[in-house]
């Protein structure tokens, strides 16, 4: 299947990492998420219920990045991967892509992202 709907750049604020000082002060996140799955139903009937309502990922990867620190970005993308891919099962999402990006990484030296890529499929 080639058909993906894509959520690009969305920027949530968080308290997450190893450090003290990354989970006391809120730092920017930066999140896509890419879903497979069929649009046609949906491209064809003009029917949002045959789809996946983006409004409600967004929704999903602000209140877990935005909710309980976390030590590793890891751990953020396999808990949005997994509410995902829940929340679109009925619209058959197959897969889903999520990438997070750290861009205030506590190292030493210029650099321009810390980041996690994670890909997960819905268990048949």
């Amino acid at each position: 299947m080639t058909d993906r709907i894509v959520l690009a750049n969305m920027v949530f604020h968080g308290r997450h990492g190893v450090g003290p000082a990354e989970r006391s002060n809120p730092q920017p996140f930066e999140i896509d998420v890419e879903m497979h799955l069929d649009t046609r139903p949906a491209g064809l009937t003009d029917d949002l219920s045959k789809t996946v309502d983006y409004r409600d990922i967004f929704e999903i990867c602000r209140s877990i990045v935005e909710g309980p620190s976390r030590q590793l970005i890891e751990t953020l993308a396999e808990s949005i991967a997994t509410a995902v891919l829940d929340r679109s099962a009925a619209a058959g999402a197959t897969e889903v892509v999520v990438r997070v990006r750290k861009p205030h990484a506590p190292l030493p030296g210029r650099f321009d992202h810390a980041s996690v890529e994670i890909t997960r499929r819905r268990e048949r």
